[in-house]
């Protein structure tokens, strides 16, 4: 019997990541990577930007 819960384990784990994969995942297919790509483009600006100053 305490094999048998020693094999239960790994499957509990699996099926819990696999639903925890599926719930962080939900908001990702309405999202897009509008918000990111723009801050990426303003760091890029500022980076490019000549440095004024001592």
């Amino acid at each position: 019997m305490g094999a048998l819960a020693w094999l239960l384990f790994p499957l509990v784990a699996a099926v819990g990541a696999g639903l925890w994969g599926s719930w962080a995942n939900r908001t990702r297919k309405a999202r897009s990577d509008g918000p990111e790509l723009d801050g990426y483009a303003r760091f890029r600006e500022a980076m490019e930007k000549p440095r004024t100053g001592a």
